[in-house]
């Protein structure tokens, strides 16, 4: 683990593997903590942020700055190593570390940005001061499939705004998130400013969420462990974070650019094999255009090539672990029993260059209704349910009919109707017409048990600070 600046191990002296997806192979051990180690971690940044609270703005934005180019200048071998321990081909890798990257600097402009204000109240010898704080010590809990930007989420923003932070990255991909505290400290921050502990969810995490230490919680992950933190951190009190499950719904209608369409929902539905939580889940489409956009879609996915992550040309690598295969697995052979058509993928790949990896191709569920797992439930793997509808309002009640509320998606070319569903659809982002990355300076997070708060931009350093009013007196006048 990484804490006060310096590498220490468990204090039980336990470790854990860090194994290959693609080839079961142990790429390296980490320490196995426990609640000690993070006692051990948050004390470390509680005494940092006495400091760190204090430092200039300006200072502060200037080490995060220098952090940006150190880390984009090391992409690669960053993202080599993210892609032993996560599977996701090298390309893929190598773009997660420099969009990363990119974030850190916009949080850091974002932190120049920062002020406080003077209210004009007009009273001769009163002045009202209202400034913003840090919130003070921040735990930040990491999910497996975006370990570096799912934490620069977070990092960039609380270390801007004068926080200190403690991170628990995945048990499937802590070894750069370590790397990245080392990179950290190499540019300059101090001792304790991040810290890195390792280890499970029961065993340190809640530990973590426990503590009387951190005052703020911000966590990526599913939404049942979501709720347990939430839960856990209402006996202190702590401000909270959540950017939690998502079972994205997409609308195609029959004027769309059916070519654009598919383009988009398939590129953004199988990257990263699936595993991330704004991803296209289900789509609905107007009755028109189904069977042509289910053959575009087909096809567009057909040609996406499974494989070893380190070779050129390779789409999808091997989903995490067992857990992940088995759920995208149980969705299948649920939608095929409720009279689904599997139009594409559906079985493990097998054979020498997958035998050792969970791969599963890209798998699309054709003639799906909303009764099925795979429109209903988060897949977190290669797998859509594609309906047809027969009207917009159809469209609209289906893709609301959820407990979550994270992003949706819209094709349409009647832009006011498009606008008009975008409105109506109940979640965080909406995209209209193409899918593209979400932007550092936009807001990003989910509705109802999508999660609590946003991060990215000026609104995820907001929340990394307390406002404080402060009410002057003073004798007016020369003396």
């Amino acid at each position: 683990m990484f804490i006060d600046g310096a590498w220490r191990g468990a204090t039980s002296g336990a470790r854990m593997d860090v194994i290959n997806p693609f080839d079961g192979e142990v790429v390296d051990s980490v320490p196995l903590g426990d609640a000690t180690d993070a006692d051990a971690a948050l004390r470390s940044a509680e005494r940092a942020f006495a400091g760190w609270r204090t430092t200039a703005l300006t200072e502060r934005v200037r080490l995060q700055k220098k952090a940006a180019a150190s880390l984009r200048a090391r992409a690669r071998e960053f993202g080599e190593l993210l892609t032993r321990e996560l599977g996701r081909p090298l390309a893929a890798s190598i773009v997660e570390i420099e969009r990363s990257a990119d974030l850190l600097e916009t949080y850091a402009e974002e932190g120049a940005r920062l002020h406080a204000e003077i209210p004009l109240a007009g009273v001769t010898g009163e002045k009202t001061l209202i400034t913003r704080e840090p919130v003070g010590v921040v735990v930040a809990i990491t999910p497996f499939n975006y370990p570096i930007t799912l934490l620069t989420f977070k990092l960039g923003a609380a270390l801007v705004a004068g926080c200190t932070v403690v991170a628990k990255p995945a048990e499937d991909t802590p070894l750069t998130t370590l790397r990245l505290a080392e990179l950290f400290h190499e540019v300059g921050y101090p001792a304790g400013c991040f810290n890195v502990v390792t280890g499970t969810g029961r065993g340190i995490g809640m530990a973590l969420v426990d503590h009387p230490i951190p005052r703020k919680i911000a966590f990526t992950g599913g939404t049942a462990a979501g709720k347990a933190i939430a839960a856990a951190a209402t006996g202190t009190l702590k401000r909270l974070t959540l950017e939690l499950g998502g079972q994205s719904p997409a609308i195609v209608c029959a004027d769309a650019d059916l070519e654009v369409a598919a383009a988009g929902i398939v590129r953004h539905a199988f990257a990263n094999s699936g595993q991330f939580c704004y991803r296209v889940n289900r789509v609905f489409v107007e009755r028109a255009a189904y069977a042509g956009f289910l053959d575009l879609v087909v096809a567009k996915a057909r040609a996406l090539m499974p494989g070893d992550p380190q070779a050129d040309g390779v789409a999808l690598g091997p989903l995490a672990n067992e857990k992940i295969y088995r759920n995208s697995e149980r969705q299948i052979a649920d939608a095929v029993r409720r009279g689904g058509r599997v139009a594409l993928g559906g079985e493990r790949l097998r054979g020498a260059a997958f035998e050792r990896g969970w791969f599963l191709p890209p798998t699309v569920i054709a003639d799906a209704d909303p009764s099925m797992l795979v429109m209903r439930e988060e897949t977190f793997g290669p797998v859509i349910g594609v309906m047809p509808i027969d009207s917009r309002e159809e469209a609209l009640r289906l893709a609301n009919d959820s407990r979550y509320g994270l992003a949706g998606f819209v094709f349409c070319r009647d832009l006011a109707a498009a606008l008009n569903m975008a409105e109506r659809i109940e979640a965080g982002s909406i995209w209209v017409n193409n899918i593209q990355r979400s932007h550092n300076n936009a807001p990003f997070g989910g509705m109802k048990e999508s999660g609590i708060g946003r991060e990215k931009g000026r609104y995820g350093v907001e929340v990394y600070l307390e406002y404080k009013t402060i009410y002057l007196s003073y004798q007016a006048g020369f003396g």
